[in-house]
């Protein structure tokens, strides 16, 4: 595929005129996309990368997917959303009802943010409570509740939340406690201690990048059972990334309540709280008292654009060796990572499961948000500016594997790995 080539310098004039740091948030400036096929996407000067960026991880079959795109062609002209059910919202929550353990029940939101909102929301009104447990580094949107403790400067004492932006209320800092990631005698402590007040305890199963200690989320499926609080899956990432039925089922972890966003809405804004019935019916006002009916409404909620397109990723997914090639992707990448930074010297780990991984340069194992402090940013820094050089797009802590990548797009990412060690 090739890109109109045009010129970026003025388009980028413009974006630093007229957006806060001239980007939308995510990336910078410098990053100014033309259009994606597949594994790869084309900058507005022509030049071609191999995508694991992904649109942060939506794009799990590949950008401008023929099928996805189809779906939505077909749609469009029939209308681009109504404010009311449509048969294709209802077939998809339908089928994340069938896919994901947790689900007897959906509620479609526009964002993960949204949805991890609401999630905590859900397990306040059944609860009765009003605290939720977090994990010092994670990351659950951009609400007053998930900028708690997730990128702090410097960490404070457990279970104290810092504040990661200002403008968040003092009072909401106090709803908030934080606890280390995978230490599981310190969660159950703490989650033992403040049971009483305690509503929910929301985890992402992979946090970022980093996975689960064997045990750990199985304590904290274990200690919330017994105390009465919700258990809440963050999977807005690894919702159908890691398998078709979640992080639930691939590390065998069932929570009462999980978020999930971008590979349900195949690229489009659709997100997602699922769950129990019991906390679920608090969605629905003629069932619950009126003092236990919780209002949401959403103008774009289920829309049938976003809802064809995620039935129609979800389709995809659901063929045999679908997950087997996201896999293998990920492994090939991840172990060639591995070997070639042995074989150079280069203290380096590879942390997270194939389909999403990074590198972190440091000696010590990296297991929760302190010890990947001790990765060397600056060396990361220049590894990533070297993959760019070798047509290699990526986010600043992140590969994401899709299903679209291929032989050669493996082949070009290995050999910018060589190159990116030997400069490190």
């Amino acid at each position: 595929m090739s890109a109109e080539i045009q010129e970026t310098e003025p388009l980028q004039d413009m974006a630093r005129r007229v957006l806060p740091g001239g980007s939308f948030g995510n990336v910078g400036v410098d990053v100014m996309i033309r259009a994606g096929k597949g594994g790869r996407v084309w900058d507005m000067d022509g030049a071609e990368y191999v995508d694991y960026l992904l649109g942060s991880g939506p794009m799990l079959v590949g950008h401008a997917h023929p099928e996805v795109t189809a779906a939505v062609q077909a749609q469009i002209p029939l209308g681009t959303t109504y404010f009311a059910n449509n048969e294709h919202g209802v077939r998809l929550a339908a089928e994340v009802v069938d896919a994901v353990a947790c689900a007897d029940k959906v509620r479609f939101v526009n964002s993960g943010s949204e949805a991890t909102f609401y999630a905590m929301r859900v397990a306040r009104t059944h609860t009765k409570r009003d605290k939720i447990l977090k994990f010092e580094g994670g990351f659950h949107g951009m609400h007053d509740y998930a900028l708690m403790s997730m990128a702090p400067a410097r960490p404070g004492n457990f279970p104290q939340a810092t504040p990661d932006t200002p403008g968040i209320p003092q009072r909401v800092r106090d709803e908030m406690l934080i606890a280390p990631f995978n230490d599981a005698d310190a969660a159950v402590s703490l989650i033992r201690d403040h049971a009483h007040e305690l509503a929910g305890v929301i985890v992402e199963p992979l946090q970022r990048l980093m996975p689960p200690a064997p045990g750990f989320l199985q304590a904290l499926r274990d200690v919330t059972t017994e105390c009465g609080i919700a258990l809440i899956y963050d999977e807005v990432v690894t919702g159908f990334r890691f398998a078709y039925g979640g992080a639930q089922e691939y590390y065998g972890v069932v929570p009462d309540l999980c978020a999930m966003g971008k590979v349900v809405g195949g690229g489009f804004p659709l997100a997602l709280v699922a769950g129990r019935e019991d906390y679920m019916v608090h969605f629905d006002k003629d069932t619950v008292p009126n003092d236990e009916f919780m209002v949401q409404i959403s103008t774009l909620s289920g829309n049938p654009v976003a809802a064809v397109a995620g039935l129609a990723t979800l389709e995809i997914l659901r063929r045999p060796g679908a997950y087997e090639r996201i896999f293998e992707t990920g492994r090939i990448l991840m172990d060639g990572l591995r070997d070639m930074l042995a074989t150079a010297g280069v203290p380096g780990q590879v942390v997270g499961e194939p389909p999403m991984f990074d590198v972190f340069f440091t000696d010590g194992a990296v297991t929760d948000y302190r010890s990947a402090l001790t990765a060397d940013a600056a060396r990361a820094a220049r590894f990533n500016a070297s993959l760019r050089g070798s047509g290699i797009l990526k986010g600043p802590k992140k590969f994401y594997a899709s299903l679209a990548h291929d032989d050669a797009d493996i082949a070009q990412t290995l050999a910018a790995f060589k190159t990116a060690v030997s400069v490190l």
